[in-house]
This record gives structure tokens, C-alpha cells and sequence, in this order.
């Protein structure tokens, strides 16, 4: 079943066309993923497909009774709600019926014999309708689900109340994401929304959007996430959509057959032509009333050949490349017992590291476990409270900071490069500015107006004229467009210095860094090799290794045994426990139904004694089952 289609749509900025004759289907519980440079016309196109534009020609349909559900790119809230009270406004509807019951039950209970017995059914029968709607909208799930979103991405339990007003703009981010996905909506347009997301959270999210029953549409520069969410791939290129069918991975594999087949024919095509070309010249050449008549003929079949448009190979994309001035000494950086706490909130403490020349490292680790934090302190820009940090010989340091602090926001592009590059001429910077798409008025533009993507460009700029040796970068990869990533990866791996990186984007990490350091607030693991190796690794960890247990010894080896026996107990337990409060959960909930179905009774309305204790009894029943689910809650997350 089509959920959402569109049909031959353009749109354009004032004389320039954004999208042309776009058309495309969406099925129901269909997973594509949206890609394409930055400013392609990708966020454009989610606008009006959301009705926030509407565009020049074309038609959105959408299947009737269909709920759209939007998260923008740079959505922000502003709020003195805590995070619970902001998910509960989702629920409004549903906590009014919950009301509402209360209300209706209190009322019942309060009437006597002398009272009119026809109000009293009709309250009955009141309240029996709206207590199957309010069963009918997850009435008695709904906390548990906000709890189950919440966590997934990140929120512990003890920050539910926490106000929004105090979260930074990642954590505000998280949230506009928690309440979307609880909004019930059939068709999800997500625009980067693994944006301020950790590992852990990302693998959540990934699992929620395969396990969800309509469809979603992402906007997303993070290809790991794309090749594990998404069956097929919108291409905006060129103001045009093409689509292809297969994760991300297999569309650039599809796309490169494509384009070595558009190269050919297009080499054949101006084979062709000059061809033909120079054969018209000829007979133009020979001069006789029969050649010419000849050449002419050709002319006229040559204009009518379709022509060929050159293929899309030559795309802008930055031209990166880190030249250290100097080479550094063996030993770059060590790190040993570092501890830091914030208001007495201990973020990490014995942190333990050794980065070498040439080593490739990346730091992973949940949101707030401190690694930006860490890397500041690393180049001096933050004092740990406890341990040290050295640098070796000839280390010069660059730092690339996610939030562009190191930018001017009132400065214009060319006078932030050129201030800091005071010996090089005006040719120069804006040569500089160019490779880095920087061209023609862009060069004045004030720094606080500009993009995510283009304040990501000019810090790298900033950097790659550092000639730093040592190069600190904090999430990197964020607001960078696919191209714009691949072309930042070749350049790290060509980088005959040193680098230290901060990232989620798994796809980078995998390709980039040799050396992993988990964070975690009790100090770091390593691991000496790219992501794949990382998760291979920890998982093989997380299993009872026999091989040590060969060289333990025979004391070891028992608590061992006593462990094991111990967990298999514990999880056994585990699950007669869930077992029997899933037993009383159903007991409770066929009690409730029976006490229902019983006020309903036309017998009953007669009887005020029965009503009062029926509704006594559906109260005890309510209440016991709420705190067998809160039982039942706290079991499963052990």
C-alpha cells in the first residue's frame, strides 16, 4: 500500500531551481534513506512533503488517515517542563480519560438506593465506554513505553525530571526525538537523527526503526546507520531523484557500475560526434554540389542525434590534505591516573593512555562520559583535578572543536582565515577558500550566519593550516556531507602525523583509526585495531574465555564454577519471576474485565452496597496491577 507519493515536483529560490520533476512512491513499512551533498535540496524536499512549503508545480498525496511525523535537523525546545511532564503531553487525551474514570468511579460510589436509578445506568454505561477507549490507547503501557524511548536514548531514569531548560542543545535534540517517536506517526522523515547520539544510542535507534511498522524516510550522512536501517536509497543529484534499491553500501556499488557505464557511452557519444564532425568538414572541403548535399544531410541527421550529458563525476568537494611542519618524536602523547570531577560529579578518574607517531586513535564512549571534556584538557585548555599529561618532543598541536569555539561568530569568512594566516597574501586565502567551496560573495560571510556544514568546513581549514603534527578533532564528521567525509578520511589516512579523534560515526572510525580507547568513568580500555575489531573484540570479552580459565588456578577456577552456577541461578530466578507476575498481570487484568463487564450489569444499578464494593474492589485491582507492571518493569531491566 502507497502511504505517500510524489509527483513531477519543482521548486525554486527565486530564479534558481532547487528540485526538478521529482516523483517518487513510499510504501507502507518501506525504510529508505535520503542522501546527497549538502544543499542537494534533500531538507527542502522533507518541507513539502510536510506542507511547511509548497512547491511550484507538482502533487504530494498522501494516504488518508496517514500521520506524518517530522524531526528537523537543528530542532531546539524551549521549556521549564521536565523531560517525563514533556512526553506526558503526548498523552493528554489519555490522562484526561485516566481522569475522567477516577471521576466517573467516585461518582458511582457515592450513590444510594434513593437515588435516581436511571442516572446511575447512564453513568454505567459512561463510564464502560470510556474505559475501553482508555484500555483501546495503551491506558495502562503508556509510561512504561515513554521510560523504554527515554533510555533508549540515553536519559537514565534518575534525569526524568529534570527540566528541559537545563539540557544542552544535544540532550534538547534527544528529546524532540523521544517525543516523536512516541507520537504514533505512520510515516517518519528524519533529518540526521543520529546527530547527538552516542554508539549505544544509535544501535537503539537502529533497532526501532527496523522493528517499526510504517514507514521512514532518513535524511543521514552516517552510512554505517544507513547500511543497517534503510532497503533502498533517494539520490538527490542535480536537482534530480534517483532511486536505487539495497542499503547504501549496495547503492554505491550500483552507482559506480552506473557511472563507468555513463562515462562509456558518453566517450562514444563525443567519439561519435567528432567523427561525424570532421567527415562533414571534409565533404564541405571537397567543394563539389554532391558533397556538399552530402555534408548537409549529415548536418541535419547529426543535430537530430540525442545529446548526451556529460556524467556527474566532478562534483566540488574540499581539497583536504595535513602537512605537519615539523616531524614529531616517538612518544606523542602520555596520559597517566587522570581524574576529573564537575560540582563533585566524578566524570572519569584513572584515565591511562600512550599515543605514538603515527597512530590513528579514536576515543569512544556513551554522551557525558566526559571525551570532549578529555581532549581539552589534552590541549590544555581545561586542568584535570587529579594525574597528568605530557606531550613528547617537537609536538605541535591542533584542535578541532565540534562546537567551532575557536571561530570568531562576527568575523567574516576571509578576515577568520586571514587573521590567522597574517604572512600569507589575499590570492593566496582566497585560493584556499575556494578549495574549500568558499567562492565568490561566500567569502564575506559573517561566521555566525553560517551552516553546521560550512562552520565544520572552515575549522578544517583553520586546522589544515596549522600544519600541526598532532591533530585533537572532536566529532569531525558532524554536519560534513558523504563527500565532504570520504575526502576528510583519505586526507587522515594520507596525514603523516599523528591524530586522536572523538567520533560516533562507526563508518569513520572503521576506516580511519588503528587504535580504539573506550571511556568509561572508571578509566579506559584499548583496543589495537579499527571498529569491526573493537566490537569483535568486546564481544569476544564479554564471554567466559576458556583459554584463561586453563591457566588459572584450581581456587579461581571453582569461584568460577560458583559465578556461573551463581548467574544460571540468577537468571533462572529471573525468569520464573517474570513468569509468575506475567501469570498475575493476566489474572488481574481478566479480574478487572469481570468487575467491568459486572458494574455494566443492569442488576447491578439497583444495588448501591454492590457498586460501592464492586468499584472498591476494581480501585484494589487497578492498583495492584499497576505495581505488579512496575514489578514486572524493574525484573526485565535487571
Amino acid at each position: 500500500m502507497i502511504v505517500l507519493s510524489c509527483n513531477d515536483v519543482s521548486m525554486a529560490y527565486v530564479a534558481d531551481n532547487i528540485i526538478e520533476h521529482i516523483s517518487f512512491t513510499v510504501n507502507e513499512n518501506e525504510k529508505i534513506g535520503l542522501t546527497g551533498l549538502n544543499g542537494a535540496g534533500k531538507t527542502t524536499l522533507f518541507n513539502i512533503l510536510t506542507e511547511s512549503l509548497e512547491p511550484d508545480t507538482g502533487v504530494i498525496y498522501k494516504a488518508k488517515g496517514k500521520k506524518l511525523g517530522y524531526l528537523k535537523q537543528n530542532t531546539t525546545i524551549d521549556t521549564d517542563k521536565s523531560i517525563m511532564d514533556e512526553m506526558l503531553t503526548i498523552y493528554d487525551n489519555i490522562i484526561k480519560l485516566e481522569e475522567e474514570i477516577h471521576k466517573l468511579s467516585h461518582k458511582i460510589s457515592s450513590f444510594t438506593e434513593d437515588d435516581d436509578q436511571s442516572e446511575l445506568a447512564s453513568l454505567m454505561e459512561t463510564y464502560a465506554e470510556i474505559n475501553e477507549k482508555f484500555e483501546e490507547e495503551d491506558g495502562y503501557g503508556f509510561k512504561s513505553k515513554i521510560k523504554g524511548v527515554l533510555k533508549g536514548l540515553g536519559f537514565p531514569e534518575n534525569e526524568f525530571d529534570k527540566s528541559i531548560n537545563q539540557l544542552s542543545g544535544g540532550q534538547k535534540s534527544r528529546v524532540m526525538l523521544a517525543k516523536l517517536l512516541l507520537e504514533n506517526a505512520d510515516v517518519l522523515l528524519l533529518d540526521e537523527p543520529t546527530n547527538h547520539l552516542d554508539i549505544e544510542a544509535i544501535s537503539w535507534l537502529e533497532k526501532y526503526i527496523k522493528d517499526f511498522k510504517g514507514a521512514v524516510i532518513i535524511i543521514s550522512h552516517d552510512r554505517y546507520f544507513l547500511d543497517n536501517t534503510v532497503s533502498r536509497i533517494f539520490l538527490m543529484e542535480n536537482k534530480i531523484l534517483k532511486t536505487y534499491n539495497g542499503n547504501y553500501t549496495e547503492f554505491m556499488k550500483k552507482r559506480k557500475v552506473e557511472l563507468e557505464h555513463e562515462i562509456k557511452q558518453y566517450d562514444e557519444y563525443e567519439r561519435e560526434i567528432e567523427r561525424q564532425e570532421e567527415m562533414i568538414k571534409r565533404l564541405h572541403a571537397y567543394g563539389s554540389r554532391r558533397n556538399i548535399r552530402q555534408a548537409f544531410s549529415r548536418q541535419k541527421a547529426l543535430d537530430k542525434i540525442r545529446k548526451i550529458d556529460k556524467p556527474n563525476i566532478s562534483n566540488k568537494k574540499v581539497q583536504l590534505k595535513f602537512t605537519p611542519k615539523v616531524k614529531s618524536g616517538r612518544d606523542v602523547l602520555t596520559v597517566e591516573n587522570l581524574s576529573i570531577c564537575f560540582n563533585d560529579y566524578k566524570v572519569f578518574e584513572n584515565v591511562q593512555m600512550n599515543v605514538y607517531r603515527g597512530e590513528r586513535v579514536g576515543i569512544i564512549g556513551p554522551n557525558g562520559i566526559g571525551k570532549s571534556t578529555l581532549l581539552k584538557i589534552i590541549s590544555n585548555k581545561l586542568r584535570a583535578d587529579i594525574g597528568s599529561v605530557n606531550t613528547g618532543h617537537y609536538v605541535n598541536i591542533g584542535y578541532y572543536d565540534q562546537e567551532q569555539t575557536n571561530l570568531d561568530s562576527e568575523n567574516t569568512v576571509i578576515d577568520e582565515i586571514w587573521d590567522y594566516n597574517p604572512e600569507l597574501n589575499y590570492y593566496d586565502i582566497r585560493t584556499m577558500l575556494s578549495q574549500f567551496l568558499f567562492s565568490g560573495d561566500d567569502i564575506f560571510k559573517i561566521i555566525g550566519d553560517l551552516s553546521g556544514g560550512e562552520k565544520g568546513r572552515l575549522s578544517l581549514l583553520k586546522l589544515m593550516t596549522s600544519k600541526a603534527n598532532f591533530l585533537l578533532l572532536d566529532e569531525p564528521t558532524n554536519h560534513l556531507d558523504i563527500d565532504s567525509k570520504e575526502v576528510l578520511e583519505d586526507a587522515l589516512l594520507n596525514y603523516e602525523g599523528t591524530v586522536l579523534v572523538v567520533s560516533h560515526d562507526r563508518y569513520f572510525l572503521n576506516k580511519v583509526v588503528n587504535k580504539i580507547y573506550d571511556l568509561s568513568s572508571v578509566g579506559v580500555t584499548e583496543y589495537l585495531g579499527n571498529y569491526d575489531y573493537y566490537v569483535q573484540k568486546k564481544a569476544e570479552l564479554e564471554e567466559t574465555d576458556e583459554e584463561d580459565n586453563i591457566s588459572a588456578t584450581k581456587t579461581q577456577i571453582n569461584a568460577q564454577r560458583k559465578k556461573e552456577r551463581e548467574n544460571i541461578r540468577n537468571r533462572q530466578h529471573r525468569e520464573k519471576t517474570l513468569k509468575d507476575l506475567e501469570e498475575q498481570i493476566e489474572i488481574h487484568e481478566n479480574k478487572i474485565s469481570e468487575l467491568e463487564f459486572e458494574l455494566c450489569q443492569p442488576s447491578t444499578y439497583s444495588d448501591k452496597f454492590l457498586i460501592i464494593e464492586l468499584n472498591e474492589k476494581l480501585n484494589r485491582s487497578k492498583d495492584e496491577l499497576e505495581i505488579l507492571y512496575s514489578k514486572w518493569e524493574d525484573v526485565l531491566e535487571s
